[in-house]
């Protein structure tokens, strides 16, 4: 076998003449290391994980069969390919072993060539195995970093329309985070683990991609939106969930996109079923729409707009309770409270303005 000195096998045999047998046909080819007994295998295995193991059943005390179930319950260990080595023939001795996880039988007396095909064979094979799971991980990465990738750059799109608030994608993406990281285990959140978090966090940047459908004389009107225009900048929800449906079904293996969708058609729901664009309300609201409600208006409170000046933290704080149970989930406006100077950090390290930063420090300007 090609480079089959990578390749380490442990022998675990108690008779002297059968582990010089194996050691005669398999050293010049492997590198090879002998228990005589399933306590020292497993003391052996823990040092350094063999490739294949040929593992005896009738040994004096612990048994082959217990040394198998004591390798597959460790997760470190249970991937070990392990060739039952035995004098026994019965075929339920056999199923037996199998049922365990053994991939083979080599019986005794042992015939040299047979032993050195049966684990030239076996190691072919797991190297094969080790290779696929390697290509998977790699193709696993791609397409994370091919995710991230449709994210930001759909993201960028939103923020080129309105240069002015390039922080605001960040600032929005950290405040989801920590705000389900502090839900995550609550009763009402459980849907929330730390993969999900995550592709809340990478979603976020997408919660206004529809505004790109939004003329600029409303998108950045200095003054109040007549009833018309805020009408028709109401549909950026709309805008956005059509624009990552289209994605969805142009991008096959995207569902991640599923939770951007939610977000960005939820984010301006309300609790109280007064917001927009179906006024839908309490937890028929997506969570991740719910999480994005929160931050997404803290985060416009404390920013700088064409309209407004930037809110001092603790009017954005106070503005955000105002609205527990009526625009805001009670409990994420609780969470919130509870993670709000983590909130004012991330919105200082990713300001804009310095106007933004003199008002999240509590400078002396005016309001």
């Amino acid at each position: 076998m090609p480079n089959s000195r990578l390749f380490t096998v442990l022998i675990v045999e108690d008779t002297e003449m059968n582990i010089d047998i194996l050691i005669e046909a398999l050293g010049n080819d492997y590198q090879l290391r002998v228990a005589t007994d399933g306590e020292s295998a497993l003391k052996n295995v823990a040092l350094g994980l063999p490739d294949l193991i040929l593992l005896d059943i009738m040994m004096p005390g612990m048994d082959g069969y217990e040394v198998l179930k004591r390798l597959k319950a460790d997760m470190r260990t249970s991937k070990v390919p392990v060739i039952f080595l035995t004098a026994m023939t019965g075929e339920h001795d056999e199923a037996k072993g199998l049922a365990l996880g053994a991939i083979d039988y080599i019986t005794k007396p042992f015939n040299p060539d047979l032993v050195k095909a049966r684990v030239a064979n076996h190691l072919m094979l797991k190297n094969y195995q080790d290779n696929l799971e390697s290509l998977v991980e790699d193709r696993t990465r791609e397409l994370r970093l091919t995710q991230e990738a449709i994210i930001h750059s759909m993201g960028v799109l939103a923020e080129y329309r309105d240069p002015e608030t390039g922080g605001h994608i960040k600032r929005t993406q950290h405040y989801v985070r920590t705000l389900a990281l502090q839900v995550m285990g609550h009763v009402r959140f459980q849907e929330l683990d730390q993969t999900t978090i995550d592709i809340f966090y990478k979603c976020a940047p997408l919660h206004d991609i529809g505004k790109i459908a939004i003329s600029d004389k409303i998108l950045l009107k200095p003054g109040k939106l007549t009833p018309e225009e805020f009408a028709e900048m109401q549909k950026h929800c709309v805008y956005g969930r059509d624009a990552i449906i289209h994605c969805e079904k142009h991008i096959p293996g995207t569902s991640f996109l599923k939770h951007a969708r939610e977000l960005a058609y939820s984010h301006h729901e309300k609790w109280d079923g007064s917001g927009y664009p179906e006024g839908i309300a309490g937890e028929n609201i997506p969570t991740s729409g719910r999480i994005m409600a929160v931050a997404d208006v803290y985060d416009a409170l404390i920013s700088k707009r064409v309209y407004k000046p930037p809110f001092p933290h603790p009017k954005a704080v106070d503005i955000i309770k105002q609205g527990k149970g009526s625009h805001f989930d009670p409990d994420l406006v609780d969470a919130f409270v509870a993670v709000e100077d983590q909130c004012r950090r991330i919105a200082l390290e990713f300001a804009d303005f310095e106007e933004e930063k003199a008002a999240l420090r509590g400078d002396d300007i005016e309001q």
